[in-house]
């Protein structure tokens, strides 16, 4: 089946970020979410980043009305049976999760794959809450998705070699480069590379070995990373880290995973990074 109108639920950053990259190639969005004011919010953001293109001359007015004008904006679920691919980016909650695609899948037309943006939780237990089991896979995109070069495509232990070469295709042409994740296993690639480092570095602060400004630096300057942990984790959310840390915890009951008490308690503080305006960074000095 040709894949012409993709559904995005959940109008957080990154269901933003992926619905502007679908539509900006070429293909019609359908974006829902239960609050049409929180869709409003997020698409009047995607349309003052594509504004600012226009301004720089990276791309000419058309074709931003065009980009917008592909998309379109719904609170009814039912609305995405219109879909020929859907992707699914709520909040990092296994059992809200496998609620939403139950949901989805007595929605979608029988052969219309179903894609979850999950960061960590397993593929395989989030495909066994659908009937498609051969047709769910994992699409992890990064943040922010119209800049991030990187999609992880996630086999679940039913996933078709079929669903993980249209998912595959379909992340490359909106100009992705991809990697697959073989084996199912909490927190894929990059998070299962990148948490230890968040979380060594929160020990180092709890241990009074460095602060975090000159953690960042050392990581930043010593290993050529574009930013330090702590900025890494402002930027993303710092309830993020702790969400994945969370699922990598239950999964493994290791406890190398469990959450640091100082990354608990700045989350419990409600100061979540750049989105609260504070963090392990106080932005708004």
């Amino acid at each position: 089946m040709a894949i012409k109108t993709i559904g995005v639920l959940g109008a957080g950053s990154m269901g933003a970020g992926i619905v502007q990259t679908a539509a900006q190639a070429g293909y019609d969005v359908i974006i829902c979410d239960m609050d049409m004011g929180f869709i409003d919010k997020q698409l009047a953001g995607v349309d003052k980043l594509l504004a600012k293109n226009v301004e720089k001359g990276k791309m000419d007015q058309a074709t931003k009305d065009a980009v917008m004008q592909r998309i379109t904006k719904t609170t009814e679920k039912a609305d995405l049976a219109a879909v020929d691919y859907m992707i699914e980016v709520i909040v990092e909650d296994v059992d809200i999760k496998k609620a939403v695609l139950a949901e989805l899948d007595e929605i979608l037309k029988p052969d219309v794959i179903l894609a979850s943006n999950t960061s960590s939780i397993s593929i395989s237990l989030l495909a066994g809450a659908t009937k498609r089991a051969d047709k769910f896979v994992g699409m992890h995109f990064f943040n922010p998705v119209p800049v991030m070069r990187l999609c992880e495509i996630i086999r679940g232990y039913s996933t078709s070699d079929e669903t993980v070469r249209i998912a595959s295709e379909l992340a490359r042409s909106f100009g992705k480069t991809t990697v697959e994740v073989k084996k199912d296993t909490p927190g894929f690639i990059v998070n299962r590379v990148m948490m230890p480092q968040f979380l060594e570095a929160i020990r180092l602060v709890e241990t009074g070995v460095a602060t975090p400004a000159d953690i960042d630096t050392a990581v930043k300057l010593g290993l050529n990373y574009p930013m330090g942990p702590f900025e890494l984790m402002d930027f993303t959310g710092i309830d993020i880290s702790k969400l994945v840390l969370d699922v990598f915890f239950e999964e493994t009951k290791d406890g190398f995973w469990a959450p640091p008490y100082t990354l608990k308690a700045i989350v419990s503080s409600g100061k979540l990074g750049k989105k609260t305006g504070a963090g392990w960074y106080d932005y708004n000095k």
